[in-house]
Parts: C-alpha cells; sequence; structure tokens
C-alpha cells in the first residue's frame, strides 16, 4: 500500500444538482462547476450522473435512455482551504443542490496532483493551456 505523498489532509467536497439539465447561460449547471473548479487549479474532480435520485423535492429521478433530467453528483479532491473558497466561487450558482465536506483516508495519491494544478493557475494559465493532459 502507497501512502500520500503529502503534509496536509485531502478532502472531499460533493455538490448535489437535482436537475442535471440545469443551465446557467447556454452551459449545463454541472459544466460550469467543473470548469470553475479547474480554473481554480484545485487537484481533481468528477461528474457522476445518477440512475437514480430523491432528495428534497417530492419527484424521484429515475434516468431513462433519452431523458435529460436527472440527479447529478460532483466530487474534488483538495485541500480544506482550497475546497472551502471553491465554494464561495459559487455563490452565484442557485440551482445547487446540498454541498458537503468529508473527511477521506488517501491511500494513493499522485505526487504532483496539486501542485500541477496550483502552478499552471498561478502562472495565470488555465489548466488547458498548460499542457493538456486530458489527450
Amino acid at each position: 500500500m502507497l501512502e500520500p505523498n503529502m503534509t496536509t489532509p485531502i478532502k472531499r467536497l460533493r455538490l448535489y444538482i437535482d436537475d442535471s439539465s440545469a443551465y446557467v447561460g447556454d452551459h449545463k449547471l454541472h459544466e460550469v462547476v467543473a470548469t470553475r473548479a479547474r480554473a481554480m487549479g484545485v487537484a481533481g474532480g468528477a461528474v457522476f450522473e445518477a440512475i437514480v435520485g430523491f432528495g428534497h423535492t417530492p419527484q424521484r429521478r429515475r434516468r431513462a435512455v433519452f431523458d435529460d433530467v436527472q440527479s447529478t453528483v460532483i466530487e474534488i479532491l483538495d485541500e480544506e482551504q482550497v475546497l472551502r473558497a471553491f465554494v464561495d466561487s459559487l455563490a452565484d450558482l442557485q440551482s445547487l443542490g446540498p454541498i458537503t465536506l468529508e473527511a477521506i483516508e488517501v491511500l494513493r495519491w499522485p505526487a504532483d496532483a496539486i501542485s500541477v494544478g496550483r502552478e499552471r493557475t498561478l502562472r495565470g494559465q488555465s489548466p488547458d493551456q498548460a499542457g493538456n493532459r486530458d489527450q
């Protein structure tokens, strides 16, 4: 088992969206959140579409084959102070559901996971401009 190579604990931020077809301007809400996270240089994240979801609304969301309305969960990993600052940057997004912050135990962590995103952001580059690692 590999130990995390870091001095500060990592936490998991979860953002819940009731309706994956929610838009902010011309962009889906989950795309806006993911884009902002990358722009801030957070260590990493993922967007998940739920098969079935329920919560504070009376509807139960079940994903149908051609349906674009289901619950979505966004998970982001980073240091607590970065995640809290990121949540503050989302204040203008009205369609977000609950947001949680959880302590997690990291069993393996890439050595450059945090530093690469932060370094690019500090140089004024978006993650896509400086060595796009998604391709």
